[in-house]
C-alpha cells in the first residue's frame, strides 16, 4: 500500500478496493455456495479468498471441469506419440467389445467426435445410478454410445461418454490416468492429488460430495479414473492449470503440452446450437473472442481470458441450480484488476 501512494496510485488502489467489495458483496448475496476464488493476473496471483471455513488446504470435486483437464492429458498422450490420433476410431481401443446386435454407428465414432460433445448416445436422460454403481465404466458407456443419432451432431454428456477417453488413456500409456497425470501434468505444477477413490455405497458417494479435504481422483471398480467428474482441487490448482494454457502449454519454463493443442482445444470445433455456445475439445469456448472455460456442476469454474491476460478460479460446494459463475466474473471479477 505504501508503494501504491507513493506513486500516487491511491485513487486507483482505492477503487480496487471498492469494486472487491462489490465482488464480496454479490457473492454473499448470490454465489454463498462459493468456497475459494483465485485469480491471477500478468501471471501473478492478485486474489486468493476462502469462504464458508475454507483454507487454503481444502479441496472440493470439481465436477466436469475434470473434463478439461482430461482434454489436457489426450493433448499430452498424443505429444509424446502413445496416442497416433484423434481420428481413430474408438473401437480401435477395445478390441474385444462387441456392439449389441443391430448397431451401425459406433464403429464409426472417433475420439474427436468424443472430444467435441458431437457423438450420439442411445439414451434420452442421463442413468446416474445404474452409472454409479456399474463395475465398469468404460463398458456401461459403450454400451450407450451410438444408436440412431447422428454423429456430427452437439449432444453434451454430463458422465457417460468421457470415461471412454479415459479408458482409452489408460491403454495407450499402460498406466492410470492418474499416474500418468502426476508423472507429466500434476507434479511439474505441484497440485497434490494422492490416489484414486472408489465407492462401495450410496453414502460413500454423498460424502464424497460434501468432502473438502480429500485429495482423490474417482475411479470405477475396474480402476479406471472418471472422465468427466470426480477430480477434488483447489482453485489455486486450477489456476495453475489456467496459467498453463494462458502460456501456450509452458509452466515455469517447461513445456507441458504443446502449443498447436491448446489452440486447437480452446477454438471452437462444435457448437451446442440450443444455446449458441460454442466448444472446443471438452473446453467452452466463450463468445465474441472473450477466452475460454472449464465448467463444472454446482458453480466449478476456470475462466481464461487471453485479452486480459486473467486466469480467475472458483471452487464451490456443491448446490443444484446456481448462478453462473462465468456472469460473476465478467461482471464482478475482471473489473477489479484492468
Amino acid at each position: 500500500r505504501d508503494l501504491v501512494r507513493s506513486r500516487g496510485l491511491g485513487d486507483v488502489y482505492k477503487r480496487q478496493q471498492e469494486d472487491i467489495m462489490k465482488l464480496e458483496a454479490a457473492i454473499a448475496a448470490d454465489y454463498s455456495n462459493i468456497a475459494r476464488m483465485v485469480v491471477r493476473k500478468d501471471g501473478e496471483t492478485v486474489y486468493e479468498r476462502y469462504f464458508g471455513g475454507c483454507t487454503a488446504e481444502s479441496r472440493l470435486n470439481v465436477f466436469s471441469v475434470t473434463k478439461s483437464i482430461v482434454s489436457i492429458l489426450l493433448g499430452i498422450a498424443l505429444d509424446r506419440g502413445c496416442l497416433g490420433s484423434i481420428d481413430q476410431q474408438v473401437l480401435e481401443f477395445f478390441p474385444e467389445y462387441t456392439p449389441k446386435r443391430g448397431e451401425k454407428t459406433i464403429q464409426r465414432i472417433t475420439i474427436r467426435d468424443m472430444l467435441t460433445m458431437t457423438a450420439p448416445y442411445k439414451y434420452r436422460s442421463t442413468p446416474y445410478t445404474k452409472y454409479f454403481t456399474s463395475p465398469d465404466w468404460v463398458r456401461f458407456s459403450l454400451d450407450l454410445l451410438g444408436g440412431k443419432g447422428p454423429v456430427g451432431e452437439f449432444r453434451y454428456a454430463p458422465l457417460i461418454g468421457p470415461d471412454i477417453l479415459t479408458g482409452i488413456l489408460t491403454r495407450v500409456t499402460g498406466q492410470s490416468v492418474l499416474d500418468f497425470a502426476k508423472e507429466h501434468l500434476f507434479a511439474p505444477l505441484g497440485i497434490p492429488v494422492e490416489r484414486s477413490i472408489t465407492f462401495r455405497s450410496r453414502e460413500e458417494l454423498m460424502a464424497f460430495y460434501k468432502s473438502t479435504d480429500l485429495r482423490v481422483w474417482a475411479a470405477d471398480p475396474a480402476g479406471v479414473n472418471a472422465g468427466g467428474w470426480g477430480l477434488t482441487l483447489s482453485p489455486m490448482d486450477l489456476a495453475k492449470l489456467g496459467q498453463l494454457y494462458l502460456d501456450g502449454g509452458v509452466w515455469n519454463g517447461q513445456r507441458l503440452v504443446s502449443e498447436r493443442w491448446v489452440r486447437e482445444s480452446t477454438a471452437e470445433q462444435s457448437r451446442w446450437a440450443e444455446r449458441d455456445l460454442p466448444y472446443g475439445y471438452l473446453w467452452w469456448v466463450l463468445p465474441q473472442g472473450h477466452g475460454f472455460a472449464a465448467m463444472g456442476d454446482g458453480g466449478n469454474a476456470l475462466y481464461v481470458s487471453p485479452d486480459k491476460n486473467l486466469v480467475a478460479a472458483i471452487t464451490s460446494r456443491f448446490q443444484p441450480r446456481v448462478k453462473d459463475r462465468i456472469e460473476l466474473i465478467r461482471t464482478y471479477v475482471a473489473p477489479c484488476f484492468d
